[in-house]
């Protein structure tokens, strides 16, 4: 462990900044734990509303981790408290969500300017997700050095290189997905490609694109943190700092304890977890999809119809989306077709305990990157349904490495049916020789993700490369393209 609390080592004072949704809030917060742990002080940056939907820091980090609670902007438009991606999820409040996350500039600047003004509370390094040029920008002003969270190797191996500019005060125009360079062997389908578009959009209720926001941020930044690793990401995780144009530093996978589940809030067992408790041993195709993006509900009924005409048992956490009544959520009789051997619920769960529960074989997942550690942490194959984002590489990261089975898509639309959802969930439950090898692959990621003293070691590295640059020199802050070598930055074998 690192000797924080040495007289040779003395603490660092860090600022954690995670963007406004809850796959990159708990990852970070358990962050901010494991370097509170090692003696450290954490400032752990949110709104009001996302601050109090986070589980308590564990007692061991807690007197060491400051939750600093930003005013959230009214936005005309943007209901209130829809602090977190998680409560505008269609486009049009996304864009204002997008409007109010930059007025989060000014009270961010007050805190950072008050915490630079005295010695003893002055940060060593701001930590902020790739969207958060204000943030960066404040850090620039104080001459604290700041460093990005990245997405997947996966993603930054898939995606276009967005372009460089000149300059850190004034952005580019937006520039067309065509003209960007792309990897060397693009495997992304059609309508990943086609949903990149708007990401260089910045004509809307922000008046700010994503890759105007990701390029601010980089321009001003030291270095960068990805929530991975080699072991992890073998084939991709080496690309990631001539792609991002900075040095790199992992910080391993940041897996959540394997005893994190949460019992109902009135303290007993949750309904879901009696209902396994019930079924044969992985016998139970476990399905969520996320809490950010709900299918259609013409695409909820393709995936019913399809859990229903694979067979199996099936325990599905379902995300109504906006505007659908109850009674149109699920196609006419399928719950009375599956009563017995089958399970929809539309609340809070506790993933964690569901996928360490022995009834569960499989789990169908959008491959988000929380999702896919946890499952994974359990020695789940995977059946795999991406929706946006990074997912897409995720997915394609797992199907290399057998795992699990791709639902067949729509190369346009990215649309699926029943027959390709039950064709993946029987390859992966009902193919005896098929799933033999998806769980023996998924049994060997899982040495990986639940290897303790490798994640531990990770974060160690980590506070060791914040620890040597600590201490900047003046010439850092006159132009960001000074940054450290990516030698400086290279992890230990």
């Amino acid at each position: 462990m690192d000797a924080a609390g040495s007289s040779q080592q003395p603490p660092l004072r860090i600022v954690i900044v995670p963007w406004l949704a809850f796959g990159h809030l708990l990852p970070y917060l358990e962050l901010a734990e494991r370097l509170a742990t090692r003696g450290h002080r954490v400032s752990y940056v949110s709104t009001p509303r996302n601050l109090a939907r986070l589980p308590p820091p564990r007692p061991a980090a807690s007197p060491r981790v400051d939750l600093v609670a930003l005013p959230f902007p009214r936005v005309e438009g943007l209901p209130d408290g829809a602090e977190s991606t998680n409560d505008a999820p269609d486009d049009d409040t996304r864009e204002l969500h997008w409007k109010a996350f930059d007025g989060l500039a000014a009270p961010f600047e007050t805190f950072l300017a008050a915490a630079c003004a005295r010695d003893d509370t002055r940060p060593h390094w701001v930590l902020a997700d790739c969207f958060h040029h204000w943030a960066a920008a404040s850090a620039l002003v104080h001459k604290v050095p700041c460093a990005m969270f990245l997405a997947s190797a996966a993603m930054i191996a898939a995606s276009p290189v967005p372009p460089r500019r000149q300059s850190v005060v004034h952005a580019e125009p937006a520039v067309s997905v065509v003209e960007l360079e792309q990897p060397a062997a693009a495997t992304m389908p059609r309508y990943e490609h086609d949903a990149v578009a708007p990401c260089f959009d910045g004509h809307g209720a922000s008046g700010m694109s994503i890759v105007e926001r990701y390029t601010l941020t980089r321009e001003r930044c030291a270095l960068g943190a990805i929530r991975s690793c080699v072991e992890w990401e073998p084939e991709c995780f080496p690309l990631v700092p001539a792609r991002v144009g900075m040095p790199v530093v992992p910080l391993g996978l940041l897996p959540p304890s394997p005893d994190g589940g949460r019992r109902a809030p009135n303290g007993e067992e949750h309904a879901t977890v009696r209902w396994l408790d019930a079924q044969p041993p992985s016998s139970v195709v476990y399905v969520a999809l996320g809490s950010e993006v709900p299918l259609p509900v013409e695409q909820v009924h393709e995936l019913a119809l399809g859990l229903e005409l694979a067979g199996t048992r099936f325990l599905w956490a379902l995300r109504k989306p906006s505007g659908v009544p109850d009674e149109d959520m699920l196609p006419p009789g399928f719950q009375e077709r599956t009563n017995g051997h089958g399970l929809v619920t539309m609340g809070w769960v506790p993933q964690m305990s569901i996928l360490a529960h022995g009834s569960v074989g499989a789990f169908l997942t959008h491959c988000g990157r929380n999702s896919l550690i946890e499952g994974l942490l359990f020695g789940r194959p995977l059946i795999m349904l991406p929706i946006f984002g990074d997912q897409g590489p995720n997915a394609r990261l797992m199907e290399g490495r057998n795992v699990g089975s791709l639902v067949a898509r729509d190369e346009n639309d990215g649309s699926f049916d029943r027959h390709g959802v039950a064709s993946a969930v029987r390859s992966v439950m009902l193919d005896e020789e098929a799933r033999r090898g998806f769980v023996a692959n998924a049994l060997k990621i899982q040495k990986i993700v639940a290897d303790k003293e490798l994640h531990e070691k990770y974060v160690d590295e980590f506070v060791q490369h914040l620890r040597s640059y600590a201490t900047p020199t003046e010439g850092i802050f006159a132009t960001v393209s000074q940054r450290p070598t990516e030698t400086d930055f290279v992890s230990k074998e």
